[in-house]
């Protein structure tokens, strides 16, 4: 049974030309850091060139986002911004269409270097743009995240930890009280309780992740495990989320408590998935202002919807983490 355990995500505001070279830097060090061939770590920096290039030429209140994936050995770049977007999205991904008189090979290129590229774009609503450079002989995995530490701040009190074996993937969100080392602490405290038996019952993480804590400040804790036909969930304090079904929101509600202080009696859920779903865990970090009713159609893709949320929806003056999975197979 492996468990993956979610690295820090980079952000970096496209408000200036150099911030070009700072995004390229990160995504190298972030390549080095999951240990990707040279050839890889290099379409890694070309794909976060390219992405945050656009922003600087063409768009307003961009950032790029760079992480070690979730969703197998790799490295994630999201790019978001605020306009002017773009009307006939399939007219741009043709390699040869420009504005700016250079080769227009900008989104061409990024489909081909990366192992999966999704983009939205609407006229007057900005761009989403999530590419995937995964190592060769790795199958991608419908899951996305993001784990942003408060700003000017270098470590994280909010923390994800993903495990899988035989179809069933467990997820713990943590999110230690406050913010700053004292939390961060208290978050690495219940990932490493969370690793030692990823594959024991809900309830009892709890409980054992509650004694792990109690010599630190606490945390709010949920944990949720998805099998092909239904979700367990269950959690205590301000970590929360939703699952999307074609039409229908189901809302994923923690008991009042601390993890590590006052631990409440566990309520075990059972939500039914279909074939089509979306499963969402975050901390407060980041708001609860795009929750709604869900589509009839389409879900949102989950690195879009990260990304999204990272940008708009992202409380600064706090740390922040998510995680969205969509349906294995």
């Amino acid at each position: 049974m492996t468990v993956a355990v979610a690295g820090l995500t980079t952000q970096i505001r496209i408000d200036h030309a150099s911030a070009v070279y700072t995004a390229v830097r990160a995504a190298r060090e972030v390549s080095a850091q999951v240990g990707l061939a040279e050839v890889l770590a290099e379409r890694t920096a070309v794909v976060a060139s390219e992405l945050a290039g656009n922003i600087d030429k063409h768009a307003s209140d961009g950032s790029l986002f760079v992480q070690r994936s979730l969703g197998g050995p790799g490295v994630d770049v999201y790019a978001t911004d605020a306009g002017p977007g773009m009307a006939d999205l399939e007219h741009w991904r043709v390699d040869g269409n420009t504005t700016t008189r250079t080769l227009g090979t900008g989104l061409g290129a990024i489909g081909r270097l990366a192992t999966e590229f999704r983009i939205r774009s609407a006229a007057g609503h900005g761009t989403i743009a999530a590419a995937r450079i995964l190592a060769p002989g790795t199958a991608p995995a419908p899951v996305a995240h993001v784990r942003l530490a408060r700003e000017g701040e270098e470590r994280c009190g909010d923390a994800i930890a993903l495990s899988a074996a035989s179809g069933t993937r467990t997820i713990v969100v943590v999110d230690g009280l406050g913010h700053g080392p004292d939390a961060a602490d208290a978050a690495d405290s219940a990932i490493d309780a969370f690793g030692r038996s990823p594959g024991r019952p809900l309830p009892e993480h709890l409980t054992t992740i509650h004694r792990a804590l109690r010599h630190t400040r606490g945390a709010a804790v949920a944990l949720a495990r998805i099998r092909p036909d239904r979700l367990e969930f269950c959690g205590v304090g301000n970590v929360g989320g939703l699952v999307l079904t074609a039409g229908r929101t189901h809302p994923l509600l923690s008991m009042p408590g601390i993890v590590g202080f006052s631990l409440p009696a566990t309520h075990l859920r059972v939500i039914p998935l279909t074939e089509h779903h979306l499963v969402v865990l975050h901390t407060d970090g980041i708001g609860t202002g795009w929750r709604g009713h869900a589509a009839l159609d389409l879900l949102p893709v989950p690195a879009l919807l990260a990304a999204d949320l990272a940008d708009r929806h992202r409380d600064p003056h706090d740390d922040a983490a998510l995680i969205a999975l969509g349906p294995e197979g």
